[in-house]
């Protein structure tokens, strides 16, 4: 089993920055992929962002060149870096870790981003 728990959400004005954190715990040997989801208020979950464990990294495009994933060695915190942050942006942050196959996945609670205009 993993245990995720998020960190670093917050309210932030349009064009500022934050970084969110993702800290796991148990048996990590098998997780071969991250990412980070998000649910705006009303919609449904999205997948924003991922990187492998061989480091390949993916983004949706709104998030593209404004977002960057990153993890460290040993798996044990993902993180968001988020920048110019839009008032679209605002959603429950959540981070995901998974064997790749499909057959073990996990999801943190989740943390709340508000950007204000």
């Amino acid at each position: 089993q993993v245990q995720l728990v998020e960190s670093g959400g917050g309210l932030v004005q349009a064009g500022g920055s934050l970084r969110l954190s993702c800290t796991a715990s148990g048996s990590l040997s098998n997780i071969n992929a991250m990412a980070w989801y998000r649910q705006a208020p009303g919609g449904s979950r999205e997948l924003i962002a991922s990187i492998t464990s061989g480091g390949a990294v993916h983004y949706v495009d709104s998030v593209k060149g404004r977002f960057t994933i990153s993890r460290t060695n040993d798996k044990s915190t993902l993180y968001l870096q988020m920048s110019s942050l839009k008032p679209e942006d605002t959603a429950i942050y959540s981070c995901y870790y998974s064997d790749g196959l499909g057959i073990s996945e996990f999801r943190g609670q989740g943390t709340q981003v508000t950007v204000s205009s």
